[in-house]
């Protein structure tokens, strides 16, 4: 039965007789007055809640490496901009005629033909499946947390069971979007695998969830506007507007502001799957495996630390591991500000919270070590780190719009120190705020959101900073 065309009419009628009509208020009682047969659904893509959790033990991988074919160059060539970009007048007249009414000349996918949900390049499946690993890690991460602490810890740190239901909720949201994103790859889609996770206690999970998730959603937009098939970019954009929503969430659950930057950054798919790969430890036998480049791991050892009052008076409070999460094992009680109860110094979970003191700021000194290439990481240990960059001389910060370098001075050996930058995407909005990106490069290419993916071959190592 369709009902579309009815519920218009409905529509009407109603409308008409609340303009004509003096009606007197009544309260109503909800009550079904139409009627239609289900619309069919797509069914959602097998998942179960993962068992296992820990580092990969099984056998050494038989294949190794990024996937890879012919390679044409070492590197994507710097052009200057394509001419017909710098023409359109831009002066708010109509300078073509229009297609139909009230529908202005240009764009791409109007003209008419039926949309195709279905990638149309490499460059979309290797992006789509890269997304794809990620929906399930987050999936099995959200359910991990309620498996694993009790409701005595959540409600430890202010999150009761409303709270708790909203952590599942999320999970459920996975599960639509690994849907989506599988029908759009086709058969050999990736799957579910297995996770190692590094959190010890729940504040450690909440931060990490904050992290992961701040990467999981700046690595769609970083490679969104780039897709083929704009189709399956307009799925995916309706799917990591949810992510950002999550990713704000967790930083309430942290006690930090929601939202301190006026524009959300982007990164390179290498960049996501540098940050993510680590974390999966196995997955299952002729898994898709995924072209993107796995770089070194930057530890950074005065890492800000959320859980403390005073976040920025920190040294090795992380975890070790990719994105440097944070630690409580040394941190006493009186100074995690969990537990404190002044205004500007408590950080339990709420809508927002305004620190008293930052946890990070323009000319902070920044201590840091990064690994060397060749460490067997991700699914079954059988991808490699690596870099084809020179020596690292400079701090690239990623925030916002902005991609700004910064010296490393002092290097001896792999190991340097370098000082915040003091800059604004625009005045009155400082770049380097929230949970932004920091990797370390061999020179200074100027990029910006759009081509960012450039600076890969000069990269030596990356890394998450909390800078608010």
């Amino acid at each position: 039965m369709v009902v579309h065309n009815s519920l218009t009419q409905a529509g009407l009628l109603v409308f008409g007789f609340a303009i004509r009509g003096h009606a007197v208020p009544v309260v109503s009682e909800p009550s079904t007055t139409l009627t239609s047969d289900p619309t069919l659904t797509a069914t959602p893509v097998p998942v179960t809640n993962v068992t296992s959790h820990g580092p990969y033990t099984g056998p050494p991988p038989t294949t190794t490496g990024a996937l890879s074919t012919t390679v044409l160059a070492t590197a994507i060539p710097h052009l200057p901009p394509e001419p017909y970009k710098l023409q359109y007048p831009a002066d708010g007249k109509l300078h073509a005629p229009e297609p139909a009414p009230y529908t202005p000349a240009g764009g791409l996918g109007t003209n008419g033909s039926e949309p195709v949900y279905r990638v149309q390049s490499d460059f979309d499946y290797q992006s789509i499946a890269l997304a794809l690993y990620q929906e399930y890690i987050e999936l099995d991460l959200f359910h991990h947390g309620l498996a694993k602490y009790s409701v005595e810890d959540f409600e430890a740190v202010g999150l009761g069971a409303e709270d708790r239901f909203l952590l599942q909720y999320m999970a459920d949201q996975e599960v639509g979007h690994a849907t989506a994103l599988t029908n759009m790859l086709g058969p050999e889609a990736p799957v579910q695998c297995t996770y190692n996770y590094p959190d010890k206690n729940l504040l450690e999970y909440i931060d990490f969830n904050q992290k992961l998730t701040r990467w999981g959603e700046a690595g769609v937009y970083g490679f969104l506007n780039h897709l083929d098939s704009r189709e399956v970019g307009q799925i995916l954009l309706q799917s990591i507007t949810v992510e950002a929503r999550q990713q704000m969430i967790f930083r309430q659950f942290e006690g930090l502001f929601p939202m301190p930057e006026w524009f959300e950054v982007g990164i390179p798919q290498s960049w996501a799957w540098t940050l993510l790969a680590p974390y999966i430890s196995s997955c299952p036998e002729n898994q898709t495996r995924l072209i993107w480049q796995n770089f070194p791991a930057l530890h950074i050892h005065n890492q800000p630390n959320p859980a403390r009052i005073n976040g920025s008076d920190v040294w090795n409070e992380t975890l070790g591991d990719y994105t440097n999460t944070l630690s409580t094992a040394d941190v006493p009680k009186a100074d995690l500000c969990v537990n404190a109860t002044e205004i500007g110094v408590n950080c339990s979970p709420a809508i927002t919270h305004n620190r008293t003191n930052p946890l990070s700021y323009p000319g902070r000194q920044v201590f840091l070590s990064w690994e060397e290439p060749g460490r067997p990481i991700g699914p079954n240990n059988s991808y490699i780190t690596n870099t084809t960059a020179g020596p690292p001389k400079f701090a690239l910060w990623v925030s916002q719009l902005n991609a700004t370098y910064s010296p490393l001075l002092n290097i001896s050996g792999n190991s340097a120190y370098t000082f915040q930058p003091n800059m604004s995407t625009f005045l009155g909005d400082p770049a380097i705020n929230g949970t932004v990106f920091l990797a370390l490069t061999d020179r200074e290419l100027p990029v910006t959101p759009f081509n960012l993916s450039m600076i890969n071959p000069y990269v030596n190592a990356l890394s998450i900073y909390q800078a608010g």
